[in-house]
């Protein structure tokens, strides 16, 4: 039979990038090259080549292929069948054509629109038919694309801006109006509201850290400035849906695109993200409520792989980026309802927010004016996410094509978007002042979009040729449309030209001059790479842009109820607490989150005061993240988060309601200045435009809207994604309709955190439940119902807004006066998973006995409180005053694996388990989801691990606060020149450790030392900092030591300073890797290294909290810290130590070369996962020079020189860290360089 093979048959397929297209690898490649020397290489390409042996029958016809698919990334892949001899392709771009509306009216437009994939509606081809119509002309096929991208549904919100008929009735609102009426009933602190790329509300006056001239190495200086913060959210459904990994870098790119874009440009901070997807199925893991046999669509990833590749992306982009994430969400869902409707996020939700600061003084952005330079800041042209804004807009996802849903997609390269933030914050942090006028960040609609955002209303003429483009074979309209990522445009005055020019040479960002402001109000494209293409000779794109940006009239949308079909919850006869608690507590939006806060950094700026882990056991449980907005204060912000899709399902105005609750009630545990501060994005996904489905969304709307009227707080910004629904088999399956409120707001004191971790304080904890809506335990929508594949009929409610603003209040004030030692919001599983969760945050067991029947599995808004037994009836008297009730339910019992959980209802005995056993089940689908992204022997190491774990070994032999400190003397300072490379993203956090240690800190990047415009002469101290020098696409941070070997002038500078007696050297993270390479530690006699570090054991980029031990050695940085064990942060992929041979090894430890070690719970080092995250023999985590000088480390001792950027300390410690061990370890160096 010719279409089966049963014999051997070997298959070679080589697999490499798209010829066209110069990937970001190649990228950063180029650029090693280049600083090394090889200035005429312009492009280096990664290949892989399989060989696949098969020895079985496989039909030919469609089996390999699907098998090769598994194999690359169609999106920047391909498969040749020969192997590629050069980077020529022959490949001619469409040519500008015109679209013959004048001839053949709407019929041609309708042509154009299935040609180009438009989406233009019916309402969309009358409108834009007349228009030509009237100014008596055809449009140019580009201009056509523009303004399918600029009118779609994705840029203009047609829907929340529309005029709303339901059930026959026109409303007096729009959707729109609804929510920018929550602003009357807060106070007025927005500086930045319903206008820009984010929300900002007012600051502070704050003491920052400035280069003094970021056009060179200069030295940091101190200077005070009033700092707004700053919070933007968007989704990015459909390109994660189509390519989670993709979809979600880019996502969390242009999310903080919009940071940067604010005003005149804003300051990354920090940022959030959740992932809603269908069910699992995952592999030998049942989960009883999800059903077999279900269909899943090809055009889409299934949620699998949606829920381990998308939190990779978004992981990996903050991670390169410099970025860590704080807080998030993860849900999952596929039901067929009472009416065999099926519900699932076939297309998933991808949500990312973001913390920023923005200086008062670039809160408003200019209005362009003529003469001013058009500038294109970041990457170059690429064919990638063409049409994305239409594509995204279609309204059920899959009756597009394939190939265009893919076309749509784009690709992240955060390496470029953080060498454009480092550009971008040369312009803000400038003395002489910001020569920004205004900027805006590149989405949807590419060029086209951003262009004539920029320029409104003056307008502006562009040219092609001034673009650079990283595909040769680009059309106009690719140019013109394309939403290629990392690029920003902003307005400039010609007489600042040549500083942004200097700015991005020295951080080695391209910047493009690509057109004038003309005050004409148009904008205008001009090709001048040939000759006309249009018999007219008209240019491309020349249009009013009063026609695009104009005022249009309003769409109209027709809308009516549908019957809903609900039954009461039924569950099994005689069911108990246990075995409903073996799903609920396994279902993902209830379940551990460890599989995604293990692979993102947490702690990269310094400026993380709480992040998402808590207790000694670092559980991922906190309710709340909260910044510092300078590391020289306490003040910052917090943010949380609330979503309740599933009781939206039951009721929508319920649901909107409960997620404005659980956002508040997230929040309430980190002080912030006053309830009425507290400003929110709003969020909206829904499949708004399916019979039924708007007018739900309307409702959603309408209680959101009222119940933040009655709280005093207010919506100042947020996004829609309207077409959440997907098509399987003829089915049309509708997402859940979701709101995700994200609440941000001023925090006067970053140290006033409450988090779950029970605490036990003075032996004598006491629990407290205070209800918010007292008596009522509905269970509609719950997890516990979902569990046993069910909605039930009545979901939980925010009935009395007026209790949760006491509740707030309350809350707040015993937060100030310190009077709670832990505190949790009851939300999804429950009152009872509120209790285990705390519980297992700290490790310790509890006695519960709630005077309450009916309340364990519901999950009505409400709070779990600790505290002190002396301090429980004056916290109680406080909550009864406010009128609200607060009952007394149990008390704190036991601590690590021997401890049990106890709990009885009105006296009766429910549950009864030990604390690891209850764990374990809350861990397991955590854990099998790590499997399938990390090495499973560590992921079984860490899983068994939990259960015998008490808390990490922490000791102090020293009092940091009697550390000699520096003197003052005429000769001034010590000079350290804090060095960092393309890539590099650990310098701001490393300057100011060093800053308060005493230091004289210079910002030097290795383009200073290259070009030759600095020496290392003046510089007692040189530090390597953290981050992905060129993306490790060579490994980590072989490209940084190339260019220190290769290229002469910074091989020169850096062996001279090494041969001086009176200097010394830090390397951490990417800088440890470095020094290993270059034999500054681990030196051979010959000149090499007998150390290098490699891939983590478990594969993966691990962030974590570990304690490491200090040994005697003759590292100066670490003089009179020996014998003490301390908490630091990790983040890393490559930290694995590895040593030339064993005999390497035993000399280099042997000579006390290696005194940093990573410890376990009894302070011994370690080699078990992940007390060491990478499995470094003997538990190595740094080593030293054999004359103490020079000193390489993994962990971050620079993001712990402060008591609050700690994840962790137990009771006895915390006092101490006011002035945190670690910058004994700074001083000592300073006082070093002094003296010596």
């Amino acid at each position: 039979n010719d279409s089966l093979i049963s014999v051997l048959f070997c298959y070679y397929h080589l697999i490499w990038c798209w010829l066209n297209f110069s990937t970001a690898w190649s990228t950063n490649a180029v650029s090693i090259c280049r600083s090394a020397g090889l200035s005429r290489v312009t492009r280096v390409e990664l290949s892989r080549r399989h060989l696949i042996k098969l020895s079985f029958h496989l039909h030919l016809d469609g089996e390999m292929e699907r098998l090769i698919c598994c194999l690359y990334d169609s999106m920047t892949e391909y498969v040749y069948s020969q192997p590629i001899t050069s980077f020529a392709v022959d490949i001619r771009p469409q040519e500008v054509f015109e679209v013959e509306i004048l001839g053949k009216g709407r019929v041609a437009l309708e042509n154009a629109n299935d040609e180009l994939g438009l989406a233009f509606d019916s309402w969309d081809l009358d409108y834009y038919t007349a228009l030509f119509q009237k100014v008596k002309r055809n449009p140019t096929s580009v201009e056509c694309f523009d303004l399918a991208q600029s009118n779609s549904e994705h840029s203009r919100h047609w829907f929340f801006r529309g005029r709303m008929i339901i059930d026959g009735e026109e409303q007096e609102e729009t959707l729109f109006s609804l929510i920018m009426g929550t602003q009357h009933h807060s106070n007025q602190n927005n500086v930045i509201k319903f206008c820009d790329n984010s929300s900002g509300i007012k600051g502070m006056e704050l003491e920052c850290m400035y280069p003094t001239n970021p056009v060179q190495a200069s030295p940091y200086k101190s200077r005070h400035a009033s700092r707004h913060i700053i919070f933007t959210a968007e989704t990015h459904n459909f390109p994660t849906g189509v390519a989670p990994f993709s979809g979600a870098t880019t996502g969390t790119g242009g999310r903080i695109r919009d940071v940067q874009s604010a005003g005149k440009g804003g300051h990354v901070i920090a940022g959030t993200a959740g992932y809603c997807f269908g069910n699992l199925h995952i592999p030998g893991f049942v989960l009883p409520w999800e059903e077999d046999g279900w269909e899943y669509p090809s055009s889409f990833a299934p949620p699998l792989q949606v829920a381990i590749e998308a939190s990779d992306g978004a992981s990996d982009y903050g991670n390169k980026f410099g970025e860590p994430v704080l807080a998030g969400f993860a849900r999952s869902f596929g039901m067929r309802l009472v009416n065999g409707e099926r519900r699932e996020w076939i297309k998933p939700i991808m949500f990312s927010g973001g913390l920023g600061s923005i200086e008062d003084q670039h809160v408003k952005k200019e209005q362009a004016a003529p003469g001013m330079e058009v500038v294109k800041i970041g990457g170059p042209v690429y064919r990638i996410g063409v049409g994305g804004g239409a594509a995204s807009s279609v309204q059920v996802q899959g009756d597009n094509s394939s190939a265009r849903d893919l076309g749509a997609v784009q690709r992240g390269d955060a390496e470029m978007e953080q060498k454009m933030n480092r550009a971008l914050r040369a312009c803000l942090e400038r003395e002489e002042g910001n020569p920004i006028c205004s900027i805006h960040d590149q989405g949807a609609g590419g060029n086209g979009n951003v262009l004539k955002e920029l320029s409104e209303p003056a307008g502006a003429i562009i040219y092609t040729s001034k673009f650079k483009r990283g595909d040769p074979t680009l059309s106009v309209l690719e140019l013109w449309g394309a939403e290629y990522q990392e690029s920003n445009a902003l307005l400039l005055r010609p007489s600042d030209r040549s500083f942004l020019e200097r700015v991005c040479q020295r951080e080695k960002c391209p910047v493009d001059f690509v057109g004038k402001i003309t005050g004409d109000g148009k904008i205008v494209l001009v090709d001048d790479l040939c000759k006309p293409v249009l018999d007219s000779g008209r240019c491309p794109v020349d249009l009013e842009l009063d026609w695009v940006l104009g005022k249009m009239p309003q769409k109209e949308f027709v809308l009516e109820h549908m019957a809903v079909s609900l039954q009461p919850l039924s569950l099994p006869v005689g069911l108990s607490v246990l075995p409903a608690l073996e799903r609920v507590l396994r279902l993902p939006a209830v379940a551990s989150k460890r599989y995604l806060t293990n692979k993102v950094d947490r702690s990269v700026t310094g400026l993380v005061a709480q992040q998402q882990c808590v207790g000694p056991l670092h559980t991922p449980l906190a309710d709340v993240a909260v910044v510092a907005l300078s590391p020289f204060s306490l003040q910052g912000a917090a943010t949380a988060i609330g979503e309740q899709p599933i009781k939206g399902l039951v009721s929508p105005a319920a649901g909107a309601r409960m997620a404005v609750g659980e956002a508040l009630t997230n929040l309430v545990l980190a002080r912030v200045s006053a309830l009425k501060d507290v400003k929110c994005s709003g969020n909206w996904m829904w499949a708004a435009k399916l019979p039924g489905e708007g007018a739900c969304l309307w409702e959603a709307c309408q209680a959101m809207c009222e119940v933040m009227g009655q709280l005093g707080v207010a919506v100042d910004g947020g996004k829609d994604s309207l077409s959440m629904a997907a098509r399987v088999s003829g089915e049309t399956v509708k997402a859940p309709g979701s709101l995700v409120i994200s609440v941000y707001a001023v925090c006067p004191d970053i140290t006033a955190t409450v988090t779950p971790d029970l605490d036990n304080p003075d032996g004598k904890g006491v629990l407290l439940y205070v209800p918010v809506s007292s008596g009522k335990y509905r269970l509609g929508g719950s997890a516990l119902a979902q569990c046993y594949g069910q909605l039930g009929d009545c979901s939980p409610d925010l009935d009395q807004p007026d209790k949760l603003s006491a509740c707030f209040n309350t809350t707040q004030t015993l937060i100030q006066d310190r009077l709670l030692t832990a505190g949790h919001d009851v939300s999804d599983g429950g009152l009872i998973s509120c209790l285990l969760e705390m519980a297992f945050a700290g490790n310790r067991g509890m006695d519960v006995d709630l005077p309450l029947e009916g309340a364990l599995f519901s999950e009505e808004l409400g709070l779990v409180l600790e505290v002190c037994d002396s301090n429980a009836s004056s916290v109680c008297q406080r909550y009864t005053d406010a009128g609200l009730l607060c009952h007394r339910i149990g008390r704190t019992s036991g601590f690590g694996p021997d401890a049990r959980v106890i709990v009885s209802v009105c006296g009766q005995e429910v549950l009864n388990e030990r604390l690891p056993t209850l764990r374990a089940i809350w861990e397991s689908t955590s854990f099998q989801l790590e499997r399938l992204q990390a090495n499973p022997l560590c992921v079984q190491e860490e899983e068994e691990g939990l259960a015998s774990q008490t808390q990490p070994y922490l000791k102090l032999t020293f009092d940091p606060s009697q550390t000699p400190i520096i003197k003052e003397l005429s000769s001034g300072k010590p000079c350290v020149a804090v060095v960092r490379e393309e890539g590099s993203n650990g310098d701001r956090e490393m300057s100011a450790s060093l800053f308060m240690a005493g230091f004289e800190v210079w910002d030097v990047a290795m383009q200073d030392l290259c070009s030759g415009s600095t020496t290392l002469d003046p510089f007692r101290a040189v530090v390597f900092v953290g981050g992905f020098s060129y993306a490790d696409v060579l490994g980590s941070a072989k490209g940084w030591a190339a260019t220190v070997t290769f290229n002469p002038k910074a091989r020169e500078e850096f062996a001279r300073f090494r041969n001086r007696d009176d200097t010394l050297s830090l390397g951490v993270c990417n800088g440890c890797q470095l020094m290993a390479l270059l034999g500054w530690v681990g030196e051979r006699e010959d000149g090499g290294s007998d150390v290098t570090l490699t891939h983590n054991k478990s594969g993966r980029f691990e962030s974590r909290f570990v304690s490491v031990g200090i040994l005697p050695s003759l590292a100066i940085m670490l003089k009179g810290m020996e014998g003490s064990a301390l908490g630091v942060w990790v983040a890393h992929g490559e930290g694995l130590m590895q040593f030339r041979s064993p005999e390497a090894q035993k000399k280099l430890i042997g000579a006390s070369l290696a005194p940093l070690r990573y410890v376990d719970d009894s302070g011994t080092p370690t080699e078990i996962y992940p007390m060491n995250p990478n499995g470094s023999a003997q538990g190595v985590a740094g080593i030293c020079s054999a004359d103490g000088r020079h000193l390489a480390m993994m962990p971050h001792p620079e993001r712990a020189v402060l008591g609050w950027q700690w994840a962790w300390a137990p009771q006895h410690l915390r006092a101490s860290l006011e002035a945190s061990p670690w910058l004994s370890m700074f001083r000592n160096a300073a006082v070093w360089c002094q003296s010596s």
